[in-house]
């Protein structure tokens, strides 16, 4: 798995944790949603994420290399 597929998976898994948080047990969840949200847009523009630099320090593959 690439450090890409990998921040996807764990955006959505944050973003929908947080969700059924904000609904089951306290509306307050819901801004680590917004938190979520907020880093992957500036993640965009920046092209820096916490998140991604701490799926480099676990050895997540940067890219998958081009076939011979």
């Amino acid at each position: 798995m690439t450090i890409n597929e990998a921040l996807r998976m764990v955006g959505g898994f944050f973003v929908l944790l947080s969700v059924a948080l904000g609904y089951w047990v306290h509306p307050g969840f819901l801004l680590f949603t917004a938190f979520v949200g907020l880093n992957l847009l500036q993640s965009a523009f920046s092209r820096w994420c916490p998140m991604m630099w701490l799926l480099g320090k676990l050895n997540f593959r940067r890219e998958i290399p081009a076939p011979p």
